[in-house]
């Protein structure tokens, strides 16, 4: 079809430890997103004139990252005036969000050419800086929610690692499966980025003291589930194992995705436009959806919105080749494949999120990439990728190979 939306190229920066000194902390979030997005249209020769829009996620809009960072972004990429940008937060989602609504964009007819993106730089706008919690442990930062938000849930919200230890008590996940998940992302992040695989989604990252970062810090090699099994856990509180008297606390820092500094961007236009411009697609998008869930589990939507797609689709989970599903923690994707019926094998086999972080807003695109570049690495044809997303929601993505 003539106004189907294609991925042309996706591209990322490494991933960086998300706090001071980590190897990205010295670039300013916009500087980083401007990287990437002046690297998409250098190595596809496309004039910038030419893109409709920029489409960007973040989560933490405050600070560095304030003040429309996709459009900050663009002109200092280098961009003509004429292009403009917005910046969209639906919370880890929100750069696979962007590739939605680019993509939908297309398809509509309202776009021929136009870039979907993310950046987070959680070392210098850390993790909760524009909003608290939720978790009622008084520590003094604004309460998001209003009386009626309270009202509806009297019993409060958690943050995402109380919900993590939730989902692992209701699935009867023990500490060693969540540890041997871990370990194998390591591994087989570790593999892919020694073969080189990575590196045509990789754009360097020139810091402000002249050091060229090209790959993954936050990969840990040699990780084993013997050597997490020694870490303890991250979110237990006094007043949080009163609340939760059951909870036998397993989630720890190795479990779980690392703060993360990145940023990542994907060219999206119309098939014909590709034509036009001598461009070949890679894939192209093929179903999307998007689903809220329960607030309190706020990472249990991949299994409903799997669900969903699937449905919209017409795809069955075997048809599938690839699964990119977001490790913000083991227990997500563990639930996952056991609730779906996937086959684990299929599941993120480049390493997730756990080895190579979780850049919050830049996630979205930066999986799409992943994702891309595992099907084309094994010659799968359909590749779904699906993320668990802040206050209880989940995105669903389905590409097909071209």
């Amino acid at each position: 079809m003539s106004n189907d939306a294609v991925i042309i190229d996706v591209v990322r920066t490494p991933s960086g430890r998300g706090k001071p000194g980590g190897a990205l902390s010295g670039v300013h979030p916009a500087d980083l997103l401007a990287g990437v997005l002046a690297e998409l249209v250098s190595r596809n020769d496309l004039d910038p004139a030419l893109v409709d829009d920029v489409i960007g996620g973040c989560v933490s809009q405050v600070g560095e990252q304030s003040y429309n960072i996709s459009r900050t972004a663009l002109l200092s990429a280098g961009f003509p005036e004429t292009v403009p940008g917005t910046t969209i937060d639906r919370q880890c989602g929100s750069s696979q969000q962007a590739a939605t609504f680019a993509a939908q964009g297309v398809i509509a007819g309202q776009y021929e050419v136009v870039i979907a993106c993310g950046v987070e730089s959680m070392s210098r706008v850390p993790l909760g800086s524009s909003r608290d919690d939720g978790d009622g442990d008084g520590d003094g930062r604004p309460d998001p929610f209003g009386t009626l938000m309270h009202e509806r849930y009297p019993e409060g919200l958690v943050s995402q690692g109380v919900s993590a230890e939730l989902i692992s008590a209701q699935w009867g996940l023990s500490r060693e499966q969540l540890d041997n998940f871990a370990a194998r992302s390591h591994r087989l992040a570790t593999v892919t980025s020694d073969s080189g695989n990575f590196a045509n989604e990789i754009v360097a990252v020139t810091t402000p003291d002249g050091t060229v970062v090209t790959t993954d810090e936050t990969i840990r090699v040699g990780t084993t589930a013997n050597g997490l099994a020694g870490l303890k856990p991250s979110f237990y509180t006094p007043l949080l194992a009163e609340r939760f008297p059951k909870l036998d606390w397993k989630i720890t820092a190795g479990n779980s995705s690392p703060l993360t500094d990145g940023a990542s961007a994907a060219l999206i236009m119309s098939a014909d436009r590709a034509a036009g411009l001598g461009l070949i697609p890679r894939a192209r998008f093929h179903s999307f959806a998007v689903t809220g869930s329960d607030p309190l589990l706020m990472l249990t939507g991949v299994i409903p919105v799997t669900r969903r797609i699937l449905e919209r689709s017409g795809l069955g989970i075997g048809d599938l080749d690839v699964y990119e599903v977001n490790e913000a923690f083991a227990c997500v994707p563990l639930a996952w494949q056991r609730d779906v019926g996937a086959d684990p094998d299929k599941v993120n086999p480049s390493g997730g999120a756990i080895a190579l972080g979780h850049a919050l807003g830049s996630s979205g695109t930066r999986l799409l990439g992943t994702l891309l570049n595992e099907l084309e690495s094994f010659g799968g044809r359909y590749g779904l990728q699906t993320m668990c997303e802040g206050g209880g929601m989940a995105n669903a993505t389905i590409i097909e190979r071209l």
